[in-house]
């Protein structure tokens, strides 16, 4: 597989954050539900298409990181989808147990109503 190709055929944009060449990474499952962001470098993205699994780089520990590689908690690749202006990919993953550092199977588990002021947690958080 050649990857460079690959990269330079989806015509991506990759965007300068804090010195480094970035784009917005969205993961979801089969069902569509949005596990998490994160950034992606070319190097993540050059791990992610060759092994299968996601690779992000993290802008705070500034280093590429596979998913799950402490937790176990791994994303498998089943299809990618690029957005129109190429500076984003979305990944449909096979999720192991749950994405999110806290526990919750989507980092998306703070619901926030604004007619209250308030932010409610929601889903389950697992052991």
């Amino acid at each position: 597989m050649d990857v460079d190709a690959i990269i330079k055929n989806l015509n991506l944009k990759f965007r300068n954050i804090d010195g480094n060449k970035l784009l917005i990474a969205i993961a979801t499952d089969k069902d569509k539900n949005v596990l998490m962001t994160a950034f992606m470098s070319k190097e993540s993205l050059k791990k992610t298409f060759e092994t299968g699994y996601m690779h992000y780089y993290s802008t705070s520990r500034k280093k590429l990181w596979k998913k799950g590689e402490e937790s176990g908690n791994v994303q498998k690749v089943k299809e990618i989808y690029r957005d129109c202006d190429g500076d984003a990919l979305l990944f449909v993953v096979e999720q192991t147990g749950w994405a999110c550092h806290e526990g919750y199977y989507s980092c998306f588990h703070y619901k926030l109503d604004l007619e209250n002021n308030r932010i409610y947690t929601v889903g389950d958080k697992f052991d």
